[in-house]
């Protein structure tokens, strides 16, 4: 079976409301700009169901869901009703919504496609009892837990937001069928202040939560420095038998909510590695989700588009130009900002691998991470062929 999409346009019902930073449109945009670029044509696209009580709870609390679903008569309770969680109308039934679909996805994997996509997912933070982070339910985790159920031993999640994936880690801190890897912003400088390198697993599953926690201001460069130097590594010793990424784009230079520096040029590359990645370490088998990502019309359609062109195998070169009608819809949606003609920032990002030696901020935390877990994966952390 070919690759698969998911998507519902009901995902824009997951509505934090007018000024919030997560807002829906940046689906719409991504969605629209990957149809009018071709991708999505003779693509399976499933629109998925919602994800029942069961498999919700399969990961969260039953009382938990429960507040969910009385909406507004749980304002101050379990995480809902802050800032940065308001409650909304149809709050369950949205995020059921895309918890299903990442439930979709997965079983598009069990039933023979390589690999699939639903951008609307990658809600990492929500944990077992509680909001968090603009996540209400977390469909990443839900995904997961639904796969081990139905026989995948080895999963590997990684996380390349620049906000540490502190829910799925919280799911599976003692399942040692779950490697999760987590690339972000070094938690002294940006919410939620965890994903250290010393967070490790615990009993049976110490060694299988690996944090990179990289300094503000790290740039294409640095990021794929590190991230080689840890991940590949880190994979070929746990032997997942399935790939589950949460590919946020506010790692970008442009998006306001944090403080690293990547390109879309950077982010294609990733793309593109995740897919090697998928191909070498996880029997090609690979579930791909959306996540965060707050600079709406200039930033994450480009940067998501790539992805599902990587996904698809449909690779888009950078310098592919934005269609005109999309410029013409997405717009309105810009505040204002120009948007940008190609799918490229003009980025060369080429980066050097890492040879052992420590002169950067970045070079001091790939080798913090390196030391603290590597030793657990049978690794030696001071040797860069590991």
């Amino acid at each position: 079976m070919d690759a698969v999409v998911v998507w519902d346009e009901s995902y824009l019902g997951y509505n934090l409301g007018e000024h919030h930073p997560l807002n829906p449109r940046r689906l719409d945009l991504t969605m629209r700009l990957a149809g009018e670029l071709g991708l999505l044509a003779d693509v399976s696209v499933l629109r998925p169901p919602e994800a029942t009580s069961a498999q919700l709870t399969r990961v969260h609390e039953s009382g938990y869901v429960e507040a969910v679903r009385a909406g507004r008569r749980s304002v101050g309770l379990r995480g809902l009703g802050t800032v940065d969680n308001p409650v909304f109308d149809g709050m369950h039934e949205a995020a059921a919504l895309i918890a299903g679909g990442s439930l979709a996805a997965a079983r598009a994997i069990l039933d023979g496609a390589s690999r699939a996509i639903n951008i609307g997912g990658g809600l990492h933070h929500a944990m077992p009892g509680h909001a968090a982070g603009f996540c209400v339910y977390n469909d990443c985790a839900v995904a997961i837990a639904w796969l081990l159920d139905h026989g995948v031993e080895r999963i590997a999640y990684l996380d390349v937001d620049v906000h540490h994936g502190d829910g799925v880690q919280t799911a599976f801190y003692d399942d040692p069928r779950v490697l999760t890897v987590s690339v972000h912003q070094h938690p002294a400088t940006l919410w939620p202040g965890t994903g250290r390198p010393e967070e490790l697993g615990t009993g049976a599953a110490e060694g299988t939560s690996v944090n990179l926690a990289l300094p503000p201001g790290t740039g294409d460069a640095g990021w794929r420095r590190a991230f080689e130097a840890v991940v590949p590594a880190a994979l070929a010793a746990f032997r997942p038998q399935l790939l589950v990424t949460q590919c946020g784009a506010d790692t970008h230079r442009e998006d306001p909510l944090a403080d690293l520096r990547l390109t879309v040029d950077g982010h294609r590359a990733l793309y593109r590695r995740l897919r090697e990645l998928a191909e070498t370490y996880a029997e090609g088998r690979w579930l791909a989700l959306g996540g965060g990502g707050y600079a709406l019309a200039r930033v994450v359609p480009r940067s998501w588009t790539h992805l599902i062109a990587t996904v698809l195998d449909r690779d888009l070169a950078p310098g592919t130009g934005v269609p005109g009608e999309w410029v013409r819809y997405a717009t309105p949606f810009a505040g204002g900002d120009a948007l940008p003609a190609t799918l490229s920032d003009g980025v060369d990002p080429g980066y050097q691998p890492w040879d052992g030696t420590v002169d950067t901020p970045v070079d001091h935390a790939l080798l913090a991470t390196r030391r603290a877990v590597f030793p657990l994966l049978g690794l030696d952390a001071d040797d860069r062929r590991d």
